[in-house]
């Protein structure tokens, strides 16, 4: 063997141990995080499944006026002074979500809001949860944070570094010499059950690997967004925005949250209604939060209308269609993260790419101890040849 087949040979070996240990290390809490993103891909549809209350049938009334459903909030939590943030969404069949942020019995957990279910058409208060006490936001905190709040940021930035690295080591290791790709991207049909279990292992990741690898870049930049955006806004200038304060009018009353919406709507007269955040304070503001069409995500769009609670004077617009190149990248990483950026295709995506992770950390785990026990079997034939 040459020198230059022994050095290739060498790298190999050394990039297999890192592959090995990486997977044996970090394949189950990967496989932890696979399977709770996929099933956060369909969370509103599966949070309607496990609390069957919260569908509403095929509507019988309009929707009531904003400023209506909004009195009903008020009136069901009147020690709730501050805003509220509501989710206006796109199904009719879907219920009206307030979040309430830092309400007093969760304010010391971060990011626990109270959540009401308002239904649409009759205004009535459906259920009341906390963030995080029922099954689709403790997946998220899981998948998020593995329940260990800011820390858990770090970890979980850690783990998705080491999954870039276990990608790449694994590319490298499957990378086929010429005339050989045809093999290595199929499975043999015919192969005895160690062959079988390696080409699930390598079809797992070689048609995986472009989803999990644009996964594991965005949960990274969404983990850690004080380190990422500085380095993002190095190449591109980020958007640096001021709180918007309403001018106070002693004894003015605030206009209606219909008044609200209908001067956003002026401003984009094309675009959808996702959120309305209500003034907190004497001094706030409403936030109308609206969808343009061609922005990457429907729930969470990034066109914004600010508005003086008391004279309708608008404040401040953003329009995401016109900000920098380092704001859109920021704007995109959640919509590719949960495949919304691409429609229903791009959901199934990242749920088929989740759920190769627990596939992928089984059969290599399978065939470490595969090789594991041949190695064994040729330890004690040589013994016995002696």
């Amino acid at each position: 063997m040459s020198k230059i087949a022994q050095h290739k040979r060498a790298i190999r070996q050394q990039w297999l141990a890192v592959h090995l240990y990486l997977g044996l290390s970090l394949g189950l809490l990967l496989s932890v995080i696979g399977i709770t993103g996929s099933l956060l891909v369909f969370y509103l549809e599966l949070d309607e499944v496990l609390n069957p209350e919260l569908a509403i049938a095929e509507p019988s009334a309009p929707r009531l006026p904003y400023q209506t459903i909004f009195n009903a909030i008020r009136q069901a939590e009147p020690d709730r002074p501050n805003g509220w943030r509501l989710e206006i969404p796109d199904n009719p069949r879907r219920v009206i979500t307030a979040r309430y942020y830092k309400p007093r019995e969760t304010e010391q957990l971060g990011f626990a809001p109270l959540l009401l279910s308002v239904h649409p058409q009759t205004g009535e208060v459906l259920k009341q949860r906390f963030w995080g006490q029922f099954a689709m936001t403790w997946l998220y905190d899981l998948h998020y944070t593995l329940l260990l709040a800011a820390s858990g940021k770090i970890v979980m930035a850690v783990v998705g570094g080491c999954l870039l690295v276990s990608l790449l080591s694994g590319l490298y290791l499957w990378w086929p010499s010429a005339g050989k790709w045809r093999s290595a991207l199929g499975i043999k049909s015919k192969a005895g059950k160690q062959r079988l279990t390696y080409d699930l292992h390598k079809v797992a990741g070689v048609y995986g690997f472009i989803a999990m690898l644009a996964l594991a870049l965005t949960g990274i930049a969404l983990e850690i967004p004080d380190y990422v955006n500085p380095l993002i806004g190095y190449f591109s200038p980020l958007q640096q925005q001021s709180a918007a304060k309403s001018q106070i009018v002693e004894q003015s009353a605030a206009i209606t949250l219909d008044r609200a919406v209908a001067i956003a709507r002026q401003r984009f007269p094309q675009a959808e209604l996702a959120w309305i955040e209500t003034p907190h304070g004497r001094d706030g503001c409403y936030r109308i939060n609206l969808y343009q069409s061609g922005e990457p995500s429907r729930r969470f769009p990034k066109t914004n209308v600010w508005i003086d609670q008391y004279s309708g004077r608008v404040i401040r617009v953003n329009d995401p269609f016109t900000e920098t190149a380092g704001d859109t990248l920021i704007h995109w990483l959640h919509p590719l993260h949960s495949g919304e950026a691409l429609a229903m295709p791009g959901r199934l995506l990242v749920l088929a790419a989740g759920l190769s992770c627990p596939l992928l950390f089984v059969t290599g785990v399978m065939r470490w101890l595969q090789k594991r026990s041949g190695r064994r079997r040729l330890i004690e034939a040589n013994r016995a040849g002696r």
